[in-house]
Formats: structure tokens, sequence, C-alpha cells
């Protein structure tokens, strides 16, 4: 594998070579401590190795057999890979057209509940972005109890407390501001992008002050959007104290200063695991809470959904909860549309072949990244025209802000019918007979 040096404001970088595109791996752009704010990478000396991933968020796929604890997304995207894992985890990864300049900028947020997922999971590869003249990056962020502890005992000499994980994402994409220039990207035209629980940190990051300074050209928003607006409001400390307070109990502590200080990260890992498998509802002890300074009452809420850039919003028609889903996605895209701002809904709604488990959450990633080489799907002819229906669009609106494309019909704005990409893509109303019943029986890997 050949391997590619380039000159940047930070010092020289070495990444690897391909005949479309570079790819630079595990950059690291952030320090941070346990429970620390983290603080932006400037410079390094000499040249930096990103030939390799670096290390991402302890986890439980860290400590547990992945494919007995999640055996249906373990075989559909890990299945292939290995991982290393550190709380020194805060890296990014490039991919960036050759001899690029100036190119539109696509920032990608995982998923995985805000308990799992890495920038390094290869279903989500931005080679096909590349391919279409735009530069790809995907940061690692803390998650679990490393990026979302929010005892009120911990808050900072700013009021600042909690939603670390939150913080990672939001510097990272300020150092993308400030550095992508030097891989040719122009940082004047990012969208930001997100899927589940990436969706959830996209909409949350939206609304802040800090991220206005980022100028986004657009966001796109894929089975998540309004979720945290809508049902699974943001706690504030006071009323996360509790849970984190079990924490520190199975953790055979005093108190939570002791379990940041004293704590390995496995043994962290099984004290938080332990009260986190007692909560009636163990994902929402898991979300971002009001930490005072981010994310806060007053720019959080159901009126503050921004309207200054356009965007796309999509759920499958098999998703988590995919009738409520829908629901809070349509309301999340008319506000968005206020003002005159375009906002487009799409609906992915091919079932993929190999069992019938339907378009399930999170399965339409395999078609925008066009990813099917490290599946172990009998994909057909038919899923190759839809996922490149899917990545043309999206780069579509990465450049220009508006997904319309050859590769597909008219797609016009609104909530009512959504492009819906299937056999027969083109737009038409959303099936919500369907959709009401697969979430009434509860059908899907989730």
């Amino acid at each position: 594998m050949d391997t590619k040096v380039i000159k940047t404001s930070m010092g020289e970088i070495k990444g690897l070579e391909f005949d479309d595109y570079l790819e630079f791996r595990g950059i690291k752009f952030a320090n941070a401590g346990r429970w620390q704010y983290p603080t932006a990478v400037e410079k390094w000396d000499g040249v930096l190795d990103a030939t390799k991933y670096g290390d991402c968020c302890p986890q439980e796929r860290a400590f547990e057999d992945d494919a007995e604890k999640n055996p249906f997304f373990f075989k559909e995207f890990r299945a292939h890979q290995t991982f290393t894992y550190s709380e020194d985890c805060l890296n990014l990864n490039i991919v960036t057209p050759k001899n690029a300049e100036n190119c539109p900028v696509l920032i990608y947020i995982y998923g995985g509940g805000f308990v799992s997922g890495s920038a390094d999971e290869e279903y989500t590869h931005g080679r096909e972005y590349a391919k279409n003249g735009i530069v790809w990056v995907a940061m690692n962020y803390r998650v679990t109890p490393y990026g979302f502890c929010s005892h009120p005992d911990l808050k900072d000499d700013e009021g600042k407390c909690g939603n670390y994980g939150l913080y990672d994402q939001m510097l990272a994409i300020e150092w993308v501001k400030k550095h992508i220039a030097d891989f040719g990207g122009d940082p004047e035209k990012i969208t930001l992008s997100g899927e589940s629980a990436g969706g959830m940190s996209v909409d949350l990051l939206l609304s802040t002050d800090r991220m206005k300074n980022i100028g986004l050209h657009g966001a796109v928003i894929m089975s998540a959007a309004g979720i945290q607006r809508c049902f699974a409001k943001p706690k504030t400390p006071e009323k996360s104290k509790a849970f984190w307070d079990k924490v520190v109990q199975y953790a055979g502590k005093e108190n939570i200063k002791q379990v940041r200080d004293e704590l390995t990260a496995e043994e962290l890992y099984r004290a938080w695991r332990k009260a986190f498998e007692e909560e009636k509802i163990p994902l929402m002890s898991a979300l971002p809470t009001y930490d005072g300074k981010l994310v806060t009452k007053e720019n959080f809420k159901k009126s503050t959904v921004p309207t200054d850039f356009p965007m796309v919003v999509s759920v499958t028609s098999k998703d988590m909860f995919c009738i409520a889903l829908l629901k809070m996605s349509q309301a999340f895209a008319k506000k968005a549309a206020r003002n005159g701002n375009r906002v487009w809904m799409a609906n992915f709604a091919r079932s993929l072949p190999g069992d019938e488990m339907g378009a399930w959450h999170s399965s339409d990633l395999l078609y925008v990244y066009k990813t099917f080489d490290i599946n172990w799907r009998p994909f057909e002819d038919i899923d190759y025209k839809i996922a490149d229906q899917m990545s043309k669009s999206l780069s579509a609106f990465v450049k220009t802000g508006d997904p319309n494309c050859e590769e597909i019909p008219n797609w016009e704005t609104g909530i009512k019918n959504p492009m819906r990409f299937c056999e027969d893509t083109k737009m038409t109303p959303w099936d919500k007979k369907y959709m009401f019943d697969k979430t009434i029986h509860n059908e899907g890997p989730i």
C-alpha cells in the first residue's frame, strides 16, 4: 500500500494513497483526561503517521464478546474488523480526493445510542464521497460513562457539567473548520451529518452558540430528528445524580471524584454497566443532558430548530419505533422549514436481501456509503442502483445545498411526500399503516 506525505499548518502528515483518493487515519485533534473537556491539538513534531486507525472509546465490545452481546449488528457491520480502545481516543479520519482544492466537506457523526460506535467502522467509509469530489471527515468522541457522566459534583469553574462527548464533537468540527483547507477542503462549505445518536448529536449542536460560528452549508439527520426535542428531553445534572450515585456505589467508592481518579477504564465500565442495566429504560440514562453551557433549556427546545441552512431529514421504513420517529422527524422538518428554509425528507424502504428484516434501523448506511463489500448479504443489481442514487443525491446536497441529481426523479421539499429510496425510487406518501404495524409489533434488531 502506497503512502503520501503532505504539509499542513500543524506539521507534516503521512497518509495512505489509493487510486482515487488519499486517506489520513487516527489524526489526534484533542486531548482530555477523564471527565475533562477537550483541548485542541494544533501542531505535532516530525511527520505524523496517519496510516492506522486510532483507538476508539472503551465500550461494551472492549470488554465483552461482541458477537455474543450484539449478534445482529456484529454480523452486519463489524465481523471483519478488530478495534483498539483507550480513553485517549480523540482522533479523526479524513478521506480526500487526490489533488483536492476547495472541495466541499462532509462531516459524519456515528450513532450507537451514546454507548457504542467509532469512526473506524468501515461500513461508513468516505471513499465514495472522495471519488465524488468531497472531503469526508469522521471523528471519535467519548461514549458510555466516559463521555456522558453528568454528576453535579463534577461541575467545572464555568458551571459546565457533563456532555463531554458532545464537546468532543464540537471541538472536532471547529478543528475541521480551522484546518481542513490543509487537506483540500473548503472551510466555508461544511455539511454536518449523523445517524441515530449521531443524528441526535447534530440536532443537539445545531442550536448552540458555538455552532453558529461554523456557518454550516447544510445538515443531514438520519433516524434521529427531534427525538430529544420531543420525547427524550435532556435532564439536568441534578436529576441525573441518583443514577451516578449508583455508579459510585457499585464502584465501591465514596464519591464521584474517587471514581474519576481511582478506577481503571474497565472498573468504571463494570460499575456503570451494573447501574445501567437496572434502569427501567437504560438508554435514557446514557443521553446528553443540559450541561449549562453548550446545551441549555434556553437554546435547545422545540422552538429553536434553526432555519438558516438547508437540511435533509430521513427515516427508514422499519426504523426504531418508526411511526413515532416519523412524527418527530416531520415536526422537526416543519419547524426547520420556517422562513423559507429548504428541507427535504427521505424514506429508505428497500428490504435488504438475505432475510426478512426489511429496512431496519441504520440499514440505509450501507447504501449511503456504498459499502456492500464488507457485508454478508447477497446484494443485487437494484441494490447497487439504489446506493448510487443515495450517494449521488447526498453528494449533490453537500456540493450545492440541493439533493437533486440525474440519478433520481425530481425531489421536492416538504414533509408529506418524501423521496422513497427503493426498487422504484420516487416521491410518494409515507406508508404510515406499515410503519404503525412495525412499531406495534416492534419487529427488527432493536
